[in-house]
């Protein structure tokens, strides 16, 4: 097996843009969550968001690329070139290739010219709008850019998108189709027409009068997640060809794991069968053992079933060796595909710190979920080699993705 290391990455977040800002503000324990202010949001039962701030995409896209792409194409975007950026990679066309992950592509876009159509004609739907959709022209654009001619792949598992991405471009080093591979994942899913789907559903926080403290991981008062926004990029590439050219590395992609629940597509299997694979699988393939792991960013979303079938996976899997867990999506809201990068990126943060994030507006854990350190509200000081990010999604997908120090 090949080592594979970690030596660029880019956020793009309701924290902040830039890794830097991102990893400042999470650590302060500051929420990115507020009411929504991309449209009006007033007639809707549910009007708080993870909104990227302040965004004006002149300030970091090319603007003939704009009227072009969707938001969630300009979060990738805009967090690829900061990985690429950090690295300090010289593109190898030929030997360098991107996986995206997103759950939900242009979903926004369709919305609202669907409804700039009705009733109106059929010139309010520009001629952009298929390539604007599209869930790997986010990575075409970026590959047109900068001249990636390898592997190019676009992932949609829900939410563990991201954490797939980053297993996918992970396989696609190992078997030789590349040396250099970017892992993206990006989402903007806010319009009238999702948060409808998912408010009649019941998963989404109705807290619009505190929308700081909506997002409640673990907590016994939570009552559904914050949509958030964002994107998220890593540059991943074998370790002789890293040393070869004198990169930084910021860490190792030690092991990954992929599995489904078969069991429902919205809700997760009651005794965590799928979530217990996955991390099983990482482990195995990272070499390590259930001690080894110092920090795990939990997929922890602030649903009621989701966060006690996840805690309930961790401790069966772990038993006495419980590492810190802390969830940031209390911080963030839920950016699906995005956060499978960005949470990655928290751990790649954490063990080079030696900070681990807190999982911010938790009061009181629910009975359920007790015996684990949730490290709640408070960032604390640890010494860890080795860290796990978890993204669990509707349709039973799981992922697992492990980085070590390197």
């Amino acid at each position: 097996m090949k080592k594979i290391v970690i030596t660029g990455m880019g956020a793009v977040t309701p924290l902040g843009i830039g890794v830097d800002t991102f990893w400042e503000n999470l650590t302060a324990g500051k929420s990115g969550i507020d009411t929504i202010k991309s449209f009006d949001p007033s007639e809707l039962a549910v009007q708080i968001a993870g909104e990227v701030k302040n965004f004006n995409p002149s300030e970091y896209i090319p603007k003939d690329l704009i009227r072009k792409t969707d938001p969630f194409m300009q979060y990738a975007y805009i967090a690829a070139e900061e990985a690429i950026n950090q690295s300090g990679i010289t593109i190898e066309p030929e030997r360098t290739g991107i996986v995206m992950g997103t759950a939900m592509s242009g979903i926004s876009t369709i919305a609202f010219t669907q409804d700039a159509l009705s009733g109106a004609s059929h010139k309010k739907v520009g001629p952009r709008f298929v390539p604007k959709i599209l869930g790997n022209i986010a990575a075409a654009n970026i590959a047109i850019d900068y001249n990636i001619q390898g592997p190019q792949f676009t992932v949609s598992t829900a939410c563990s998108s991201g954490g797939d991405a980053i297993n996918t471009a992970a396989m696609c080093i190992q078997a030789g189709k590349a040396d250099i591979m970017l892992a993206i994942g990006a989402e903007s899913v806010l319009c009238p027409l999702v948060i409808y789907s998912l408010a009649n559903a019941k998963a989404l926080s109705r807290r619009n009068d505190s929308p700081a403290t909506a997002s409640r991981p673990f907590d016994t008062s939570r009552d559904g997640f914050v949509i958030g926004e964002g994107g998220g990029a890593l540059v991943l590439e074998t370790e002789e060809h890293a040393l070869a050219r004198g990169a930084k590395i910021y860490g190792v992609v030690m092991g990954c794991g992929n599995t489904g629940d078969a069991h429902h597509v919205t809700a997760p299997h009651p005794e965590g069968r799928g979530a217990m694979a996955c991390i099983k699988l990482a482990l195995n393939e990272a070499g390590l053992n259930p001690e080894d792991i110092g920090y795990i960013n939990a997929h922890g979303t602030a649903t009621n079933k989701g966060d006690t079938v996840e805690t309930s996976a961790i401790k069966k899997v772990f038993g006495d060796n419980l590492p810190y867990v802390s969830s940031t999506k209390g911080a963030t809201g839920h950016m699906m595909g995005a956060g499978g990068i960005t949470e990655v990126i928290s751990c790649i943060k954490a063990i080079e710190t030696g900070v681990i994030p807190p999982t911010i507006n938790l009061n009181e854990v629910d009975p359920e979920c007790a015996g684990i350190d949730f490290v709640a509200n408070t960032a604390k000081k640890a010494d860890i080699n080795y860290a796990m990010s978890n993204a669990f999604g509707f349709g039973g997908q799981n992922s697992s993705v492990i980085v070590g120090k390197y």
